[in-house]
């Protein structure tokens, strides 16, 4: 079995991107269909081993709803890309509007399109499809029409895996994507993948929340070395500025809590909390600047 990590989409330059991982899903083609010169060039500036797989357009999953031979022939489009690509794996993400009540179109869109040696992972989003006869319905689907179902393992379990097991993680917090992960969430979700050992061939791992990199980053460091790396070398009140040296200033302490309250921080004890844990001591008022702010922290003892 090999554990596979990577991101949606490039967080940082294509460059450092591929000094650290060898997968990527591209998201850019659930918007829009990229140039087939585009395409190419994604693929000859990339590594030979570089493994890419790609999100299908919202075309055929939110404006088409998998109805009608447009659904069909935007599938075709996704299929020229991920040939360019020499991607093996294709994403249908469907909205939360996606209901179980409209399973039939999706299973219907599945059985007739030609996807030659494709594998299609499909990720359902809505509580809906969490009720067990659902559950039920849904993987004797996927498992008729060898489709792998794509879950966070931190959430749920996927109802059907195949030769591969595909996972994308976009936060644990109120808001989707305004997330870091702690070293515990990291190793927990470790433990969840490590027994489909013997089970699969691969098992891909995809970040999708805003520190995505960091967050790949520091599982593939736990698995190959068993360790984590540290959040900063430098002191954590150095390691707040940098986290808030993009916020803009002068700014209340409700906005600091909801642009960056989610980022993780280290104590002096080697804790890991969340940095909003610090700021709610802090008095409600508007901030000047960073220093500030820094100053007021340490004025209580942060």
């Amino acid at each position: 079995m090999m554990i596979k990590i990577g991101c949606c989409g490039y967080p940082v330059s294509k460059r450092r991107y591929h000094e650290t991982f060898n997968l990527v899903e591209i998201n850019r083609t659930f918007y829009e269909y990229p140039r087939e010169s585009t395409v190419k060039r994604w693929r000859a500036s990339s590594p030979e081993d570089f493994e890419f797989t790609v999100k299908a357009n919202q075309e055929i999953t939110h404006k088409f709803r998998f109805r009608g031979k447009e659904s069909i022939e935007a599938f075709n489009r996704m299929k020229g890309i991920c040939r360019l690509l020499r991607a093996d794996i294709i994403l249908i993400q469907t909205p939360g509007s996606f209901t179980p009540a409209h399973m039939d179109d999706a299973l219907s869109f599945l059985e007739s399109i030609d996807r030659e040696d494709l594998t299609i992972v499909w990720e359902t989003r809505g509580e809906r499809w969490r009720d067990p006869e659902v559950k039920a319905r849904l993987a004797e689907a996927l498992e008729r029409l060898d489709v792998i179902h794509v879950t966070d393992p931190l959430i749920e379990s996927p109802v059907r895996i195949g030769e591969i097991a595909y996972f994308r993680l976009h936060g644990l917090g109120e808001r989707m994507y305004y997330y870091q992960y702690t070293d515990d969430e990291l190793r927990r979700l470790y433990e969840k993948v490590k027994p489909l050992d013997g089970r699969v061939e691969n098992i891909y791992i995809l970040f999708n929340n805003l520190s995505m990199f960091d967050d790949a980053r520091r599982l593939k460091r736990f698995i190959e070395e068993g360790s984590f790396p540290r959040l900063a070398e430098t002191h954590r009140l150095e390691y707040i500025r940098k986290i808030l040296g993009r916020m803009k200033f002068p700014s209340e302490k409700s906005a600091i809590l909801r642009k960056v309250g989610w980022r993780i921080i280290e104590t002096e004890d080697g804790r890991q909390i969340r940095l909003e844990e610090a700021l709610r001591r802090l008095p409600a008022k508007r901030y000047r600047d960073i220093e500030d702010l820094i100053n007021e922290m340490k004025r209580t003892g942060i």
